[in-house]
């Protein structure tokens, strides 16, 4: 099993000619019908960015390895390139996770750009084409993450993700941002006056991504779009009815596109108007229960609130290094898995650690079965006695 996840992307790298199309067939040649269904019965395992615990992200690799450990959703972001391909890839700039600067052919590539407010420097996905970027690598961000396939693998199109959900042998949902909208649109034109946006459920559209949520077209093809801007979610509401969800940065932070603040964009009034255009919100999880000198203070309202108005509740991100858990977990991921699933009560989570979290919830779901099977055994011994006392 562990040779056979990490094949598909060997293959791959015998095919980096083929340059702006998947390397998977679409429509995947695995009828929905024969394949098992996506669970929805628990907190949804949210692959962010793929298994990028593992992995470098958002690489083909990192998507596949999250399939096999068990992700009920594939998470993305995507931007665009100068020649107006759609991509899977964090950050605007290509500094920190690709191996840009050795590729001195581009050293001149270097620009400066406002970007939510703020000048940043660096090599910028905007500036390149599609053929170019594919001439990179990714790289992992965290140093303290495993090295060892740094420069293995190269940025994959939208289309290329998307194959990799519809080719998985089982139901695997997609779950892509429209990333930065305000500065891709500034950035690059499309023909006849179209938007980011339109780009970008065009290609759901394409693939056959549509359908209100737990509807029939929904559950063959499963998927969540999300964004920071409010502004994007509520344009292409009217292009397209796939669930949304509307991704809230920390306290400090405003909305990249209408400037509202933390305070606002969670109060009851602009949680009954988004309503209208989303199913939930994707908070970052230290607004949901903010932290002091590493430990957990009180959680504040914000779930019972959006679950008040009928919204979904999916935090970001959890990772399962010492670093990134709160003294109150005593180091172990799992803990914490517990702790917000059954004391906060969300309805997903974003995670670094794909087969952590699906471990997690199929222990959870063992012992429940184990406890009820035992319960039910006590109480036909309990008739037993009775009978026989009769």
């Amino acid at each position: 099993m562990t040779f056979l996840w990490f094949l598909p992307f060997l293959l791959l790298s015998l095919f980096e000619g083929t340059v702006g199309r998947p390397f998977y067939p679409l429509p995947s040649k695995i009828d929905y019908k024969d394949k098992q269904p996506l669970q929805t019965s628990r907190p949804y395992n949210i692959a962010h960015r793929g298994s990028n615990g593992e992995l470098p992200e958002e690489t083909a690799a990192a998507y596949l390895r999250a399939i096999d450990e068990g992700a009920d959703f594939i998470e993305t972001d995507i931007l665009a390139s100068k020649d107006g391909s759609l991509i899977c890839f964090h950050d605007v700039t290509l500094d920190d996770t690709t191996d840009i600067a050795d590729h001195k052919e581009f050293a001149h590539r270097k620009r400066t750009y406002e970007v939510q407010g703020s000048n940043m420097t660096g090599f910028f996905v905007v500036d390149f084409t599609l053929k170019e970027l594919k001439t990179l690598r990714v790289k992992q961000r965290y140093k303290f993450r495993d090295q060892q396939y740094n420069g293995k693998f190269p940025i994959i199109t939208f289309e290329e993700f998307i194959a990799i959900a519809l080719d998985a042998d089982r139901i695997v949902g997609i779950y892509p941002e429209i990333k930065n909208p305000i500065f891709i649109n500034q950035h690059i034109k499309w023909a006849n006056g179209k938007k980011f946006e339109d780009k970008f459920v065009e290609t759901l559209l394409k693939y056959g991504y549509k359908g209100a949520y737990k509807s029939k077209d929904w559950v063959k093809q499963p998927i969540f779009i999300q964004s920071f801007a409010p502004t994007s979610l509520i344009y292409i509401s009217n292009m397209t009815d796939s669930p949304k969800i509307f991704l809230i940065d920390d306290v400090t932070v405003p909305t990249q596109d209408t400037n509202q603040s933390y305070w606002e964009i969670t109060s009851d009034g602009y949680l009954e108007y988004i309503k209208d255009y989303v199913v939930g919100i994707g908070p970052w999880k230290d607004t949901v229960v903010p932290p002091e000198n590493n430990y957990l203070t009180t959680p504040t309202d914000l779930v019972a609130k959006a679950h008040a108005h009928d919204l979904q509740v999916h935090p970001y991100t959890y990772r399962n290094e010492n670093m990134f858990l709160h003294f109150n977990f005593h180091q172990d991921p799992y803990v914490e898995y517990a702790y917000w699933i059954k004391r906060i009560g969300v309805d997903g989570l974003f995670t670094d650690f794909t087969g952590s979290l699906h471990q997690y919830q199929e222990w959870v779901a063992t012992s429940a079965k184990d406890e009820k099977d035992a319960s039910s055994l006590l109480h036909k011994i309990s008739l037993m006695i009775s009978s026989y006392r009769g």
